[in-house]
């Protein structure tokens, strides 16, 4: 299933500004990481509706693939 492109956006916007208040990073560097990490892949495919995981659990999926 997909979702709404612009809900999307809007997600992703929340979820990179949560990953880079938890892990100390200007917002330019977590968004650099967030458009070329697995997590985004993920979402943006609508792989096993990722996109409807909440933006605190994305953030720490990014922290984790980050911290790897």
């Amino acid at each position: 299933m997909n979702a709404h492109p612009i809900l999307l956006q809007k997600k992703y916007a929340r979820v990179i500004e949560l990953f880079a208040l938890e892990n100390d990073l200007m917002l330019d560097d977590a968004l650099e990481f967030f458009y070329h990490s697995k997590v985004y892949q993920l979402v943006s495919e609508g792989c096993s509706d990722m996109h409807c995981m909440s933006d605190k659990y994305l953030a720490e999926e990014l922290t984790f693939e980050y911290k790897n």
